[in-house]
């Protein structure tokens, strides 16, 4: 089975249950990427050198992030799987729930051991003494953000899972003008604050995060849907089973994330070779297309519940129409975002630096160039993370995990390289490499995805 064959208005049906979940997600997503949007504004208020020092802290902040996001997020297929199988299931679904914040846990301490030690991570790399320094008193604050948010990560998983994802939206709202506030007086020094710089972000995005669990964890304790759970309940208790199942399904999901996010992360740092002008404008790009990919990843996860409750209904036909819709419906989001960035260049990279100053000029021709090429990978990158989407409906997350090693690293790193250096193409080829490697992926998942819905759904 491939595409289903179904009358237009069961595909019209599905679209619209597809996106009447999905746009919380959606939009929640942009909410968290309003987090680190405004940290980059208010950075670049400083000049490029913070905007570069941040970087630097960030994209190796996240690899370990996403990755936790990643094994987190397994909290929706299971539970989604769950409900299909028995709508009203209340024991079940709470002992998933309860592994959540032990795999956050179990998660956080050791990547708080390797990102204390930034600085000689950093250096280890090849960049900037200066701006590796920097990088590195900002790690160490931020570092302690994880915890709440891996925690509030499992949460949100929970809520969208039990189709309410209107409460995390809530929750993440709520959340940007506490970041933008304590952002805004610990970096400039308001109000007889202490004028911290580019540490400031990191004690905005901890202050943050703990907001969102906390806010959160409130929801779920009084919500009159989600009470009957008693999800807390005895929640220091370990299900070792349910933890270790957890963990074989998140872990290869934190895995392929993790692939893609250090593609990024290795690009980052192939950019900060070719100066501070070339770093600055690849993180205004980068924050730029991945506040656009929030919009496939919102849609993926609403895709992976409906996959995942028709899997566990055991309908085939149900499992292939939701997720050929919110593939393409992917596909159109994403060719409309791909249009606004070739059309409105200038507009979007004034959002994030001063034009008008004469230090910052090399860096916004570079970014104009940078973001026609990401442009054009919007398709493609879209792709690939709905088709992992539909993938972790179906529990097949093994697989995935070796396509994205294959691709980004196989493909995609090669090719940056190569571009950069061998073509003499620096910053520029980093872009194109990156394409590349997105759109390799990209296909490869959608092939899984179709051998997989035309034989069986027995995943091992």
């Amino acid at each position: 089975m491939s595409v289903p064959t179904v009358p237009l208005t069961v595909w019209r049906q599905e679209a619209i249950a597809t996106l009447r979940l999905g746009w919380p997600l959606i939009l929640t997503q942009l909410a968290q990427m309003a987090l680190s949007t405004i940290d980059v504004i208010l950075l670049g208020r400083l000049g490029p050198e913070a905007v570069a020092a941040g970087a630097l802290a960030v994209n190796l902040y996240n690899a370990f992030m996403l990755f936790g996001v990643g094994v987190m997020s397994a909290t929706m297929p299971m539970i989604a799987r769950e409900r299909g199988r028995m709508a009203h299931s209340v024991r079940e679904v709470r002992r998933t729930f309860r592994q959540t914040l032990w795999v956050a846990l179990t998660l956080v301490v050791p990547v708080w051991s390797v990102l204390w030690n930034g600085e000689a991570i950093l250096a280890f790399l090849g960049q900037d003494p200066a701006l590796s320094a920097d990088a590195a008193r900002l790690l160490r604050v931020l570092m302690w953000s994880l915890l709440p948010f891996f925690a509030y990560v499992g949460l949100r998983g929970f809520v969208a899972a039990m189709e309410r994802p209107i409460w995390s939206l809530v929750v993440a709202l709520a959340a940007v003008p506490v970041n933008a506030a304590v952002g805004a007086v610990l970096i400039f020094g308001l109000w007889g604050a202490p004028r911290l710089g580019v540490v400031g972000a990191g004690f905005a995005t901890l202050a943050a995060t703990t907001f969102m669990f906390l806010a959160m964890t409130v929801v779920l304790i009084f919500d009159r849907r989600f009470r009957r759970y008693h999800l807390f309940g005895r929640f220091w208790r370990l299900d070792f089973d349910r933890w270790r199942d957890f963990l074989r399904l998140g872990l290869p999901i934190g895995v392929m994330i993790a692939f893609e996010s250090s593609i990024f992360n290795a690009a980052a740092f192939i950019a900060g070779l070719f100066g501070t002008a070339t770093l600055a404008a690849h993180a205004v790009t980068l924050q730029i297309a991945a506040t656009a990919f929030m919009i496939p990843l919102g849609l993926s996860q609403a895709v992976t519940i409906r996959v995942g409750a028709a899997f566990g209904r055991e309908d085939r036909r149900a499992v292939a129409l939701a997720g050929w819709t919110g593939w393409g419906l992917v596909l159109v989001f994403m060719a409309a975002t791909a249009s606004v960035m070739i059309v409105a260049p200038d507009r979007l990279i004034g959002l994030f630096v001063d034009p008008t100053r004469a230090d910052v000029a090399e860096t916004v021709r570079l970014a104009r160039s940078f973001l026609f090429v990401a442009a054009v990978f919007q398709l493609v990158d879209g792709v690939q993370a709905v088709a992992a989407g539909m993938l972790r409906g179906l529990h097949d997350t093994r697989a995935p995990m070796i396509i994205a090693a294959a691709g980004y690293w196989g493909v995609g790193l090669l090719a940056c390289l190569g571009l950069a250096f061998g073509a003499g193409l620096a910053g520029l080829g980093v872009w194109i490499g990156l394409a590349l490697g997105l759109g390799v992926v990209a296909l490869m998942l959608t092939l899984r995805w179709v051998r997989l819905t035309r034989s069986t759904y027995h995943i091992r």
